[in-house]
């Protein structure tokens, strides 16, 4: 069957969670998986001084969280990762059109009380997606 998974990750233990299924998934569908964590800005800052100097900006802190949650998944499917500009949701829509995914998955967080009226991610994924939407559950079950 094949094709590309394609999952948002912020650095949350619930993100994790749904990128754990996203894997557990993409083994099954014999797909590959590709992790991805959206930044908002171009924002840089400068670190150190002289010739000993480092630019982080937006962009790559959120490529290190992609790449720390692609890192920790194991190596039983093909996993890449990427930084992607936009909010949440707009920027895993913007990503798997650009990877021609076969699905996206979200975690629920926030998809209870108050947030279930306000939106969430995974109602503007849910909603706006051009192909399917896997929800995964990252509550834990007391």
């Amino acid at each position: 069957m094949g094709g590309i998974i394609v999952v948002g990750v912020d650095g949350s233990e619930t993100a994790k969670k749904a990128a754990e299924s996203a894997k557990d998934l993409a083994a099954g569908l014999g797909a590959s998986l590709h992790i991805v964590s959206a930044f908002d800005s171009d924002r840089t800052e400068v670190f150190g001084s002289g010739s000993d100097r480092w630019i982080v900006s937006d962009a790559d802190a959120a490529e290190q969280v992609a790449r720390t949650v692609a890192e920790s998944l194991g190596r039983d499917v093909t996993v890449t990762y990427s930084a992607a500009r936009g909010r949440p949701a707009d920027a895993l829509i913007k990503e798997a059109v650009r990877m021609d995914a076969r699905i996206i998955v979200v975690g629920n967080r926030r998809m209870h009380g108050i947030g279930r009226v306000l939106g969430s991610v995974a109602n503007s994924v849910a909603h706006n997606a051009p192909c399917d939407v896997y929800i995964a559950n990252t509550y834990d079950a007391d």
